[in-house]
Formats: C-alpha cells, structure tokens, sequence
C-alpha cells in the first residue's frame, strides 16, 4: 500500500509552485516584499478553505469513482481535475461576470485585469443566484443518495430510515426541495424573490438533465460492452457536482482578495489535494473499511445546501461551512470506528 506522501505527492507540488507564484504575482503588483507576502498569505488562507470545504467532495467522488471504468477514472483524475481548476476557478468568474455586465468573455478579463474592484462586485451582484442554484442542485444530490430503497445502511436510523421509506413517492425529492426554496424565497425581497426561484429552478432542470444523461449514456455503454465509453456518465455528474461545490469557495474568495489570478492559484492548489485524497479513497477502499463515512459525506453536502440558502439572507462566513462540514465527517468516522470495534469483539 503506497504511504500518505506518495498520494500527496503531486499536491505538494502543485502547493510550492503555487506559492511561488502567489508570491511572484504579489511583487509584480505591488512591488514590494510586503506586497508579495501579503498575497503569498492570501494564496495560503484560499487554498486552505479550499481544502476545509472539499472534504465532502473528494468522498463522493471516490464513492462515484469506484462504479467507473478504469479508463474513465483515469480520465477523470487528470481531464477532470484539469477542467475542475480552469473551467470553476478561472472560466466560471468570468463568465458570470459576462453575463451579468452583458459583456463578451474577452471583456471581462480586460475587467477583472484592470478594474478588479468592479469585477468583485459584480461576483457579489451575482450571489443571490448562485447560491439559489448551488443550493438548489446539492440538496438534491444529497437528498437522492438517503431517499433510495436500495440503501440499507443507515447511519442516523430515526432520519434515514423514515427518508428511505419516502422513496416509493414519486417525486418526493424535488416536493422537498421545492418546499424550502420556497420557505427562504419568503424571507426575500419581492425585487429578489423571481431571481431566487429562476435559479432554483435552473438547479432543479441541470440536475434532473444530467441524471437521465448519467443513466441513459451508462446503460447504452452497457448495453454495447464498449469499454471505451463506460463511465462517461459518471464523468459529466461529477463535474457538474463539482461546479456546485466550488460555487462557495469562488464566491467567498472575493471576500479575501478581488485579484481574480491569486483566486485561481490559490484554489486550484486546494483542488489538487481534493485529487489526491479522491484517488486515496478509492485505492485505499477507505469507505468499505468506514461504512458511516459516505452517509458523513452526504450529511455534510444537505449542510452546505441549507448554509447556500441561508447566504441569499444574512452572511455565513466560508469558515463556518468548512467547520461544519470536517465535523460532520469527523463524527462519522468515529461513529465507523466505534462499529468496526464493536463487530470485532
């Protein structure tokens, strides 16, 4: 079995020439050594509360790896992740602010170069359906994982046994989510409520879309045994799962820093230890051996769900989330090693 550095390996990498180059970009803006610590400082605290609130991420993704082909997984630790850093951190800002200044791509890196303060506000111009839609598309991966009559291991059995009866009612999850869009939809202003629920909306269709496609190009592949596109399903759900996850950390990095580069470095280094800890998951068979730590995951992306609505209301700083979520998973992975010692005696 390789060591923990061997699985890190390629993320510490990644953390010294993205320090390196916090640091460069730093004296090229200010031109001072302070200026350059100030954003090597920056780098550091982006990539951290990225790894604080990718733990959940790398867990599904290792649970979604281990139904994939070989060569999809592949595909997934190296074009995946590649799409992950440039296309959510880079690509995905830009965007936004595109559409929002009704402006072409170009235009809106001429702005996030030259005017990064308007860029930033433009970003938080946006927040109210990012957070509608982030929220919206994880509720609904979290609550199609509990409300299933296949599981049949429960980790809270009062909540995810009631969950799992509810499965035989069609439609029942999106009734849920539904349900609590329109109960912070309440809470809105009437000016920000059509907003709200366009984008909820909006999260309700994608997730719907890339479900039917998960299963239609899964099952086709299937079907006609080609090696060659099994898992190509699997491969589009997790990048869009990851697009929703990463909408907090791209959103809350602004709050440190409106250089839209040093965001970029500074979380594309936490996306590379979310790499890492996937493909650690998945050799490891750390999720045979912790049979809670799955349902943790899950636990703790419902959380993050009801934490981005919440943020279309009232401020909830990324370190809480973070927080949030390591202490759901941590005491799932007490509540797993309690049950492996209590099944070994």
């Amino acid at each position: 079995m390789k060591s923990l550095f061997a699985y890190l390996k390629w993320a510490f990498v990644a953390t010294a020439a993205g320090l390196v180059a916090c640091f460069w970009l730093g004296w090229q803006h200010v031109g001072t050594a302070g200026g350059a610590l100030t954003f090597l400082l920056i780098g550091t605290v982006l990539a951290v509360l990225e790894i604080s609130l990718s733990f959940d991420n790398a867990i599904v993704n290792a649970n979604k790896l281990k139904t994939m082909s070989p060569v999809w997984r592949r595909r997934f630790l190296t074009w995946g992740i590649l799409i992950a850093v440039f296309g959510m951190r880079i690509v995905f800002p830009l965007a936004v602010v595109a559409v929002a200044a009704r402006t072409g791509p170009f235009d809106a890196v001429i702005l996030a170069v030259t005017e990064p303060r308007a860029y930033a506000r433009l970003m938080h111009e946006s927040h109210l359906a990012i957070a509608s839609f982030g929220g919206t598309f994880l509720m609904m991966v979290a609550l199609s994982f509990f409300i299933d009559h296949e599981k049949e291991v429960h980790w809270l059995h009062s909540i995810e046994g009631r969950l799992c009866r509810m499965a035989d009612i069609r439609g029942v999850a999106y009734g849920l989510v539904l349900l609590v869009v329109l109960a912070f939809s309440v809470a809105l202003p009437p000016a920000e409520q059509a907003t709200f629920f366009r984008s909820a909306i909006l999260g309700l269709v994608v997730f719907l879309m890339v479900d039917a496609l998960s299963h239609v190009l899964d099952e086709g592949s299937a079907i006609r045994a080609a090696a060659r596109q099994g898992g190509l399903g699997a491969f589009l759900y997790l990048e869009v799962l990851d697009a929703s996850f990463s909408f907090d950390g791209v959103i809350g990095a602004f709050a440190l820093t409106q250089n839209l580069f040093l965001i970029a470095i500074g979380l594309g280094i936490g996306a590379m230890y979310v790499r890492s800890m996937t493909i650690m998951l998945v050799e490891r068979g750390t999720l045979n051996r912790f049979r809670f730590l799955e349902h943790g995951a899950f636990y703790s992306i419902l959380s993050l769900a009801v934490v981005m609505f919440g943020q279309s209301l009232v401020h909830i700083p990324e370190v809480v989330t973070g927080l949030i979520g390591a202490s759901i998973i941590g005491l799932s992975l007490l509540s797993s090693i309690r049950f492996n010692r209590a099944m070994s005696t």
